[in-house]
């Protein structure tokens, strides 16, 4: 069983940046790929980026150039750094693990494992 646990949301003006921290509680999630989903009111839930255990990672096009993950296994740590965010940014954002999946299927997936979410919101 693997708990995630999100950190960093928080309201700032366009062109801000904000880091979000995905904390994991496990034995080990050195061989997970790890990610993030966002979901907005009245919109579907959209995979924004997913790290792999070996550090390959994809990005949605809406965050690419704007956004980098990273990992750091030691830890147990999942960061996303978000520069240049625009209003469109706004919403819940989950931290998401997966023993099986690899980064390049992260956004057509649903992941084993979820945090309980931390709000970014993105004023103009």
């Amino acid at each position: 069983q693997v708990q995630l646990v999100e950190s960093g949301g928080g309201s700032v003006q366009s062109g801000g940046s904000l880091r979000l921290s995905c904390a994991a509680s496990a034995y080990t999630t050195t061989n997970y790929c790890m990610g993030w989903f966002r979901q907005a009111p009245g919109k579907e839930r959209e995979g924004v980026a997913a790290v792999d255990s070996d550090g390959s990672t994809s990005y949605s096009d809406s965050v690419k150039g704007r956004f980098t993950i990273s990992r750091d296994n030691a830890k147990k740590m999942v960061y996303l750094q978000m520069n240049s965010l625009k209003p469109e940014d706004t919403a819940m954002y989950y931290c998401a693990a997966d023993k099986w999946l690899r980064s390049g299927s992260w956004f057509r997936s649903y992941p084993d494992y979820w945090g309980q979410g931390t709000q970014v919101t993105v004023s103009s």
